[in-house]
């Protein structure tokens, strides 16, 4: 398979992963402020800071207002990590690469683009918002059962899969991170108010609610959801999960000996992690994480060296570290 082709594939599967996460993150968000008192600050800031883009949004709003946030992630077009520009961008790189994929998964991603780029403005509205966003992840998850139903197993389902599980850990860290930074206490023996829905949240944020309650079988707890989300083995859009079938997917292309050793190291520091300790230091657990997204910027950098040719031609647009931007931790660094 062709360098460009190659890149082509693992852009386009990011950007729909993101569109679907960006979209799953606004929904779940929508009813917690529903749920919760209007007392809490809990707030849309979080959402910008999760997304890393910060500095574009303060750009363009002097607030975090529910409406502003709304737009600005869903329907903003000059918004490079909005959902209708990560679907743009998704179009465009299967575009240019369509003829080594099925017709049938051309039509969908186009399809989607144009059923959002047609309801985006309309469906930022409170009123419609849920059954928009509704749309769009069941669209980019139709997308993904497509890919898998149609697909041959080759170098193109590899690459895809490689964007996928890429994107999916990153999106899980911003959330654990910002999340966690609000909820975990300070003091252990602390209980925060509405802590209990909060962490329901974060796992309803990424479809790991019910699996939660069947396998961890306990209350919904900070230091449980993050062993879950961190290290569980078989959830989906668990970070040590999502690596491990990046290892299994590199396993299946030449030249991966570098690929495969970074993506080893990084999940042996995620299985490795003394969730305990991490979850009584919300300080020690934003180091942790910005260090797995040094790691995941390591694992682009060496399959971008590997494999790809990163011809500017098309759209490549990656997340920085929200985390330490919006809470000016030392030693920014860029996702990937």
């Amino acid at each position: 398979m062709l360098s460009r082709v190659a890149e082509n594939l693992y852009w386009m599967a990011r950007y729909i992963e993101r569109a679907e996460d960006t979209a799953r993150l606004l929904s779940v968000n929508s009813h917690l402020m529903l749920d919760l008192p209007g007392r809490l600050p809990l707030g849309w800031a979080p959402l910008i800071e999760m997304t890393g883009s910060l500095e574009a949004f303060n750009a363009r709003h002097t607030d975090f207002e529910e409406r502003n946030v709304v737009h600005f992630l869903c329907a903003d077009t000059d918004n490079d990590i909005s959902i209708i520009s990560a679907l743009a961008s998704a179009r465009e790189n299967l575009r240019t690469t369509r003829d080594v994929v099925p017709r049938e998964i051309w039509e969908e991603v186009n399809q989607l683009y144009l059923s959002v780029a047609d309801h985006a403005e309309n469906g930022v509205s409170p009123r419609r918002r849920d059954s928009f966003l509704k749309s769009v992840i069941r669209g980019c998850q139709a997308l993904t059962g497509l890919i898998e139903g149609t697909l041959s197993h080759g170098s193109a389902r590899t690459f895809i899969e490689l964007g996928r599980q890429l994107e999916r850990a990153d999106m899980t860290t911003r959330i654990v991170d910002v999340r966690s930074a609000s909820l975990l206490p300070q003091n252990p023996e602390e209980l925060l108010p509405f802590e209990n829905l909060q962490w329901m949240s974060v796992l309803k944020s990424l479809t790991a609610y019910q699996m939660y309650r069947q396998q961890v079988r306990l209350r919904v707890r900070g230091p449980d959801v993050l062993r879950f989300l961190l290290q569980d083995p078989n959830l989906p859009r668990s970070i040590a999960c999502s690596l491990e079938t990046l290892g299994h997917e590199l396993a299946l292309l030449p030249r991966q000996d570098r690929p495969a050793a970074t993506v080893s190291l990084v999940r042996a520091d995620v299985v490795d992690a003394d969730i305990q300790a991490l979850a009584h230091s919300p300080s020690k657990l934003h180091l942790f994480i910005d260090e797995l997204q040094i790691g995941f910027a390591a694992i682009h950098d060496t399959l971008s060296a590997t494999y790809f040719v990163n011809d500017d031609s098309v759209p490549r647009v990656t997340q920085t570290q929200s985390q330490s931007q919006s809470q000016s931790h030392a030693g920014d660094n860029d996702n990937d």
